[in-house]
């Protein structure tokens, strides 16, 4: 009986030794278990972060500024338009900046950069949360160092890779640098628009003066711009930089940068004196040719300098001409889009409007657009007659024409009989237009268009007398160019001159044109013609008092107005269109095209003595008797022919 209880009460003892032994069996299995997994785990994410790393760029060789070839162009005068591409003004060192500028700088994009260790965990968890609550993103978290490694050193792409390495790389700047140095590398190479690269380049773009000399306000407008460059760059958009620019400064004050005081103080003062922001005259003209020098000296590999044809002078009279006029009639007509051009004689084009608001569209109406010229397109079908053995006085029959199927009717659908030839173009009227056409034979008239420079579409459809066929403000200019200047071809162009950064010659415009396309005689007939539509057609709203000549032009269901004049020294088109092709609502080429064109010449040719209009078979010059001198006194300087 004793020995049975004693081997029960070994065994119970046995097995409480086996149940005590378990829990601390399994959980050394767990830990090992997590052990291996830890191990795994850090194999595993260094090999992803191995192979994240293996192409991360030289941050040593990256430090180094690089810059894409930069194009200045030149008006006639000498003077800088404007400076396309990457334009890097040398590096700026932190401690000669402003503290001010620096101060914006960190108050916008970083406020505990000093501390962080290239990834601020408070910001991304603040911006996370944003995010999540507004269902959408509206803050980012990035650092200044993450921004570094991003901007300059990896590619745009939005990829998990370039994630984790930017991650990765703003880590390593941080060990790697200082933030002195990451700070002083940030503002010498980020974006700040205009083709600027660096706070120095910045500062001379929109200020004219060195980062060094910027103003509390000037320094806040340019930290403004690191947001969205081309959204706040004060050339384009002043208010919405102005905008920005202020609450730069509220940012500086709740920083602790600034007091509430300095920063209304700032605010007060740009208010009562505006930042001067120079901005580029003529804009679609500059764009027309920064499209062109490639063609004329191949891809860009080092800095460029391009002389070109434009009169700033000029420019600023034909805005100024264009503004009022549309501002007084343009509402009446829908507020159509607008298009001016004008050229010398001799093709070179000194100013050029395409279209109301830059800012609201670059298109270029007056080089891209293509749109029916009307009875604009008639001179030439006139100069296909008068080349056949037509002269202005020669008679012709004002009534009903049918061509095949087709029945033309003239604008005002009367008819009035037998017309001198010169009298028909003055009143531009229909029939006599078709008649000539088809007496002349279309494609004699295509290939007079082409002679006079016309390169688009023209389709010999009986309709082609009437302008039917889309054309171009600027090759139709041109064409006109051909009657002010005695009959030569003339090539529109706004390049005169192409060199390099150290002043060799890689382009010179040489040559006049073509050459004579025109016969003298038949130069002084269209002569006499157009100054009669001026005189007492359909053109009398734009005549100047002056020797000139002219055509207006209205295309099917009033969508375009025209009207293309010249005198001796000026030769310029307006076109007035919705882009849409709506209509007009009734204008004209008469009516405003022909008051914009007039207001624009007489303000153009002010104080310029009166010359009779070319047409003793001379070479068109590009400089007449005292007209570019009288510029230098009206608009500031003469262009340099």
């Amino acid at each position: 009986m004793v020995k049975r209880q004693q081997r029960k009460k070994a065994t119970e003892k046995k097995t409480a030794g086996k149940a005590a032994k378990a829990p601390k069996g399994r959980l050394s299995s767990i830990l090992t278990k997590l052990a291996a997994a830890a191990v795994w785990a850090a194999i595993i994410l260094g090999g992803i972060l191995t192979w994240y790393a293996y192409d991360l760029p030289d941050v040593e060789r990256a430090f180094t500024p690089e810059r894409r070839p930069s194009i200045t162009l030149l008006a006639a005068d000498g003077s800088e338009m404007t400076t396309s591409g990457d334009v890097f003004a040398g590096a700026v060192r932190l401690e000669d900046l402003p503290p001010a500028l620096t101060a914006a700088v960190l108050s916008t994009e970083d406020r505990r950069f000093r501390s962080h260790f290239g990834i601020d965990v408070i910001g991304l968890g603040r911006a996370m949360f944003e995010n999540l609550r507004a269902g959408r993103i509206v803050q980012g978290g990035s650092t200044i160092t993450q921004q570094v490694a991003k901007n300059l050193f990896l590619t745009p792409q939005k990829t998990v890779k370039r994630k984790v390495q930017e991650l990765l790389l703003a880590i390593w700047l941080e060990w790697k640098f200082s933030k002195d140095q990451i700070l002083t590398v940030y503002l010498n190479r980020v974006y700040l628009g205009a083709g600027t690269y660096g706070i120095e380049a910045a500062a001379r773009k929109y200020f004219g003066r060195s980062a060094r000399d910027l103003t509390l306000y000037q320094s806040a407008l340019i930290a403004g711009l690191l947001k969205a460059p081309s959204r706040y760059n004060p050339r384009s958009s002043p208010e919405l930089a102005d905008r920005r620019a202020g609450q730069v400064l509220d940012n500086m004050v709740a920083a602790g940068a600034l007091s509430v005081e300095g920063a209304e103080a700032a605010k007060l003062r740009n208010r009562t004196q505006p930042v001067p922001v120079a901005g580029p005259s003529g804009r679609y003209f500059i764009d027309w040719v920064l499209e062109q020098v490639s063609s004329y000296v191949g891809p860009a590999d080092r800095d460029l300098v391009v002389v070109t044809t434009f009169a700033s002078g000029l420019q600023e009279r034909m805005d100024a001409a264009i503004r009022a006029g549309l501002s007084e009639g343009g509402k009446k007509y829908g507020n159509p889009e607008v298009a001016v051009l004008a050229m010398t004689p001799a093709g070179a084009v000194r100013a050029m409007i395409g279209g109301r608001n830059y800012e609201g569209s670059q298109f270029n109406r007056a080089t891209q657009a293509r749109r029916q010229p009307g009875s604009a397109f008639k001179p030439i079908v006139y100069l296909a007659g008068l080349e056949q053995g037509l002269r202005p006085d020669s008679m012709l029959l004002d009534a009903p024409v049918n061509v095949g199927a087709w029945r033309p009717r003239n604008f005002n659908g009367r008819y009035t009989g037998d017309v001198t030839m010169a009298d028909a173009l003055a009143r531009s009227i229909n029939s006599v237009a078709v008649r000539i056409s088809e007496q002349s034979g279309r494609d004699k008239v295509i290939e007079t268009a082409r002679r006079l420079g016309l390169t688009s579409e023209l389709t010999p459809h009986p309709s082609l007398a009437l302008g039917v066929s889309e054309v171009s403000l600027l090759e139709l200019t041109g064409a006109y160019a051909t009657f002010a200047n005695g009959g030569y071809g003339v090539w529109p162009y706004g390049i005169e001159e192409i060199r390099d950064g150290q002043g060799q010659v890689l382009y010179r415009r040489k040559g006049a044109g073509p050459g004579r396309v025109v016969g003298e005689e038949n130069v002084r007939d269209m002569q006499r013609m157009l100054a009669g539509v001026l005189r007492d057609g359909t053109g009398r709203a734009a005549a100047l008092g002056r020797p000139a000549g002219g055509k207006t032009g209205t295309s099917q269901d009033y969508r375009d107005a025209w009207f293309l004049g010249y005198t001796a020294d000026l030769v310029t088109g307006v076109w007035i269109g919705h882009d849409d092709d709506r209509s007009l609502k009734g204008m004209t080429g008469g009516g405003l095209p022909a008051k914009l064109w007039r207001a624009f010449m007489v303000s153009a040719h002010l104080g310029t003595p009166a010359r009779p209009l070319p047409g003793s078979g001379a070479a068109p010059r590009e400089e007449g008797p005292g007209f570019w001198q009288s510029l230098k006194e009206f608009f500031g300087s003469a262009p340099k022919e």
